[in-house]
């Protein structure tokens, strides 16, 4: 991790601190924009995205799927599910239930797809700002700051996740986020609470 982004998010997350339930970071995305949620499971976090920035459009994208490979035997997609398939299906189904509102009212869209897949569904520039929770492993993290940076107008955000945690993800998080920041397509507004959000170049 570059020295500088290590300062930031160690002084974060420091022993004894309190974490606020990523409200600081709901409180610096725009308002009234279109955006998307890579990772939805139950929909907590979209609910809070909902109330917080009131967007023209949200975007819910997540595959439920139950996921039976080596290395995801504390994820709550793979050996922390009870039911398998049939429990994922099951949570999908609730979030439509949840949000069918919204979704009556056109300002909710479930993707049940990966988000790469989703991500070829849209236009170049044409949302506001992404948050990025799905698959915690530095390759998928890393190919959703690729394929989702495109989709982002200029001068947009990318938020996401667990920076700074090494969890069973083996700090997938925070390593294809530096790399992203060192690559320069994009700069660092904020890293705490174990969130990250990023700029997008303006041009």
């Amino acid at each position: 991790m570059p020295a500088r982004l290590k300062r930031r998010v160690y002084r974060a997350l420091r022993p004894g601190r309190s974490i606020p339930p990523r409200g600081r970071l709901l409180a610096r995305l725009p308002k009234g924009g279109v955006c998307a949620e890579i990772g939805v499971w139950r929909g907590d976090f979209s609910e809070r995205i909902l109330e917080m920035t009131r967007p023209a459009r949200l975007h819910l994208i997540d595959p439920w799927r139950a996921v039976a490979a080596e290395g995801y035997e504390r994820a709550h997609y793979g050996g922390e599910l009870t039911g398998g398939q049939a429990e994922m299906d099951a949570v999908y189904a609730a979030v439509l239930e949840r949000f069918a509102g919204d979704r009556k009212k056109g300002v909710v869209e479930v993707h049940r797809l990966s988000s790469l897949e989703a991500a070829g569904r849209f236009r170049e520039g044409e949302l506001d700002f992404v948050y990025i929770d799905g698959n915690h492993r530095y390759e998928f993290v890393k190919a959703d700051l690729e394929a989702y940076a495109p989709k982002v107008r200029p001068g947009g955000l990318l938020a996401g996740d667990d920076y700074g945690v090494e969890g069973w993800w083996e700090d997938g998080v925070t390593r294809a986020v530096d790399e992203f920041v060192r690559s320069e397509a994009a700069t660092v507004v904020s890293l705490e609470d174990r969130q990250f959000l990023l700029r997008l170049p303006a041009s």
